[in-house]
């Protein structure tokens, strides 16, 4: 049973997150955010992870504490799912086109955490929700996750079009990582024997 529950309590945010890895997309995500609840909305239906997420965090402020904590908390929630990572196929990648854009993704669910953000975002807002949350999320999200993740922007010019790009893109290629390789079910992915 690869799911896992995280709660996670600070003086910022209050967060719960449920997910199960072998899911059918299903969501139903509630930060006080609604764009980001928009882009964890892909993120769980294009990766085929069921996904809840809760968080009350100190909005009135700005939405940095609550997108990174989520970030942390979903980053968690997937490393326990793993558990020791036996018999999936590991690495992930996506090209994924929206209308003008188009972001690509390679991921490793490799235990060692590294982040490159090759993303500019045309705007400074989408909404009222600030481009600049977007790679503290998927900081979070990688740090947290033990995952060794790239992503790239190959075009585009509307902010929300890049950046639902950049969610869809780490969905699929997550989708593709954490699946049972049935050529090695019962091995974890590495010469080292462990991730």
């Amino acid at each position: 049973m690869r799911k896992a529950d995280i709660t996670r309590k600070t003086a910022e945010t209050d967060i719960s997150v449920q997910i199960d890895l072998d899911g059918t997309g299903i969501y139903d995500n509630a930060t006080g955010v609604g764009f980001f609840d928009h882009m964890l909305d892909q993120l769980a239906r294009h990766a085929l992870i069921d996904m809840t997420v809760r968080c009350t965090g100190d909005t009135h402020i700005d939405d940095h504490h609550t997108v990174e904590d989520v970030g942390i908390a979903l980053g968690q929630a997937l490393a326990r799912a793993l558990d020791d990572k036996r018999g999936i196929r590991r690495y992930g990648e996506c090209a994924l086109p929206m209308d003008d854009a188009q972001v690509r993704c390679a991921l490793d669910l490799s235990g060692r955490p590294f982040l490159v953000w090759d993303i500019t975002m045309p705007t400074g807002k989408i909404g009222s929700f600030d481009t600049e949350l977007l790679r503290e999320f998927f900081q979070a999200f990688s740090t947290h996750g033990g995952i060794t993740l790239h992503l790239h922007q190959v075009c585009g010019f509307n902010s929300h079009h890049i950046a639902e790009a950049a969610f869809k893109a780490v969905a699929r290629a997550l989708r593709v990582a954490v699946e049972t390789d049935p050529r090695k079910s019962d091995a974890v992915p590495s010469t080292k024997g462990t991730l």
